[in-house]
């Protein structure tokens, strides 16, 4: 599997180009078609590159849906940063990554609603799903462990089991504010998030 990997990753700067088109393309493809009807004909139609351009670097549709939604992970999970210092005031830096979640979750609302969907179907999706989980939640614990050792959270929190509630209570509200359209967007999304983070970890 490694070889097989090594064999797709891009070795000059067109071969990366060319990857990239086809990213950018089936991202188009999925949001425009949904996942079970994209086809990887249409995915190189709009990459303007050969079905064997596309085998070059991918080997199934699960496979470059799979890097679509890695683009989009790293894309939300390090939100904030460009707005405050860690240095700062832990209750700005909540407040900040919260919004900057949420704007990133609008902009990917539409790969979200189809991450959830085919996750329910395909095994292989759905492990996408959990890795991605897994890697937002990772992310929140070290957080919320660096706040405990500051002695500025409760200390006796489990960080992890912490981390899964207060980062499935954000997705989930996410989700229904910008793909099933139950809660009206606005900034009282971002402050009720960051009041309810706040008063668990009792900072």
């Amino acid at each position: 599997m490694a070889e097989d990997d090594n064999r797709r990753t891009p070795v000059t700067p067109r071969g990366a180009r060319t990857r990239q088109a086809l990213i950018d393309a089936a991202r188009v493809v999925f949001e425009r078609d949904g996942y079970l009807d994209a086809r990887l004909t249409d995915i190189t139609a709009e990459a303007r590159c050969s079905t064997g351009s596309f085998y070059t670097y991918f080997t199934s549709k699960e496979e470059i849906f799979a890097a679509v939604m890695e683009m989009t992970k790293n894309e939300m999970l390090h939100p904030g940063v460009s707005r405050v210092s860690e240095d700062d005031d832990p209750v700005a830096v909540i407040a900040a990554s919260n919004r900057s979640y949420f704007e990133s979750y609008r902009r990917n609302a539409k790969l979200m609603q189809l991450l959830e969907q085919v996750a329910n179907v395909d095994p292989r999706v759905r492990e996408v799903r959990q890795e991605r989980a897994r890697a937002f939640v990772e992310r929140n614990a070290r957080s919320i462990a660096d706040l405990q050792e500051r002695g500025l959270v409760d200390p006796d929190l489990d960080s992890l089991v912490a981390s899964w509630a207060l980062s499935s209570m954000v997705s989930r509200l996410a989700f229904s504010a910008f793909v099933l359209k139950e809660i009206p967007d606005g900034d009282h999304l971002v402050d009720t998030c960051t009041r309810l983070w706040c008063n668990a970890l009792r900072l």
